[in-house]
């Protein structure tokens, strides 16, 4: 079939070929192009881009701490000694607080406060620095006991579980408990006032000897989990 298509296609192509009459030549006229010169062709003038401010920055007190947020409920990044000199790239609303590129960290900042520091240049110029989000910077979590083994005839037991947040500023932590059993807990809050570390406590009972986990889920600020394996053996 894909021969006699082909040979068609070709037989085809003659007739077409064999109906036309040359081609007869066409004059086209020729415009002249226009020459660009010098004076057609548009310049643009490069804009100045504006240098961010930065200001230099001395330490005053005998030794401060430079946070990870404008207040002191905010995690401590690193310490200051009196004499320390420092580059100011930003500052909070009220100027109470400067945004300073971090001596001791390479490419790291932290904040530091006005009131234990002297600064050199006019400080409105500075630009007013958003501080970073909270984070819960580790999750841990810890059971008791971690194997069980008692007699079969002993069920239910209870297991406790501490589950140890760190959080690096002030912030509303949302949590949620699973085990594997299927069951899940209902979603509960963990407030922080300063950064730091909160507990949150959790039981749980178990009807019959088995390999278990529990695990504790964070959705916000950010998403975080933790899981511990437990386990219960019993004997007639």
């Amino acid at each position: 079939m894909l021969r006699r298509v082909l040979q068609t296609g070709l037989f085809s192509f003659y007739l077409i070929a064999c109906s036309f009459s040359p081609a007869t030549p066409t004059l086209t006229a020729t415009l002249p192009v226009p020459t660009a010169t010098a004076t057609n062709i548009p310049t643009s003038t490069p804009t100045p881009t504006a240098t961010p401010v930065e200001l230099s920055l001395k330490v005053v007190k005998e030794l401060v701490n430079c946070r990870s947020g404008p207040g002191v409920v905010f995690e401590l990044i690193n310490e200051l000694s009196e004499g320390q000199t420092a580059r100011v790239v930003g500052r909070n609303a009220d100027s109470t607080w400067w945004y300073i590129r971090d001596p001791g960290n390479p490419g790291g900042k932290c904040w530091l406060s006005a009131d234990v520091t002297e600064i050199n240049g006019e400080t409105s110029q500075l630009p007013i620095a958003q501080s970073s989000a909270a984070t819960v910077l580790n999750l841990e979590l810890i059971v008791e006991p971690t194997r069980m083994v008692i007699g079969c005839f002993q069920f239910p037991q209870t297991f406790f579980f501490e589950a140890r947040v760190t959080a690096d500023a002030p912030v509303i932590v949302l949590w949620q408990w699973e085990a594997n059993t299927g069951a899940v807990s209902g979603t509960g809050t963990l407030a922080f006032e300063t950064a730091g570390t909160r507990s949150i406590y959790q039981s749980y009972q178990v009807d019959e000897a088995n390999d278990y986990w529990m695990k504790l889920n964070i959705f916000t600020p950010n998403p975080l989990s933790k899981q511990v394996n437990f386990r219960v053996e019993c004997s007639q």
